[in-house]
C-alpha cells in the first residue's frame, strides 16, 4: 500500500502542484485550514504531513504545537513562502522534520518526503 500523505495548504495552486508531484507514488488527502489539518492528523493514519505555515483558523506552527501535545508521531514537513531562519528554527523546535520554502522544486519535495519516510522505518 502506498504511503499516505496529508497536504495542508489553503492555496489551491499549491495543493495542485503537490498533487502533480506526489500522486503517482503516494495516497494523498487534503486539508485547507489549520483546524481541518489537526482533525485529519488526529483521526487519520498518515505517513507524512506537508503543512503550510500561513493558513486560516490556525497557522501551521500552532498546528505543530497542538500536534506535539497530542503525542501524534506523524512526521511533518513545513511549507512556507516566508523564508526566515527564525521561522525554520521554531518549526524544527516544535517537531517539524524539515522546512521547505515556496516556491519549491519537484526534486526538493520528493527528496524531503523520501528522506522522512526512510528515517521513519
Amino acid at each position: 500500500m502506498a504511503p499516505r500523505i496529508l497536504i495542508a495548504d489553503d492555496e489551491e495552486g499549491i495543493r495542485e502542484s503537490l498533487t502533480l508531484i506526489l500522486e503517482n507514488d503516494y495516497t494523498l488527502e487534503y486539508a485547507v485550514d489549520g483546524e481541518a489539518t489537526l482533525a485529519e492528523l488526529s483521526s487519520g493514519d498518515y505517513d507524512v504531513a506537508l503543512v503550510d505555515v500561513k493558513m486560516p483558523r490556525m497557522d501551521g506552527l500552532e498546528v505543530l504545537k497542538r500536534f506535539k501535545a497530542m503525542n501524534i508521531d506523524t512526521p511533518v514537513l513545513i511549507l512556507t513562502a516566508y523564508q526566515s531562519v527564525e521561522l525554520a528554527k521554531e518549526a524544527v523546535s516544535l517537531g517539524a522534520k524539515d522546512y521547505l520554502p515556496k516556491p519549491f522544486e519537484r526534486k526538493q519535495i520528493l527528496d524531503a518526503v523520501k528522506s522522512v519516510l526512510k528515517s521513519a522505518v
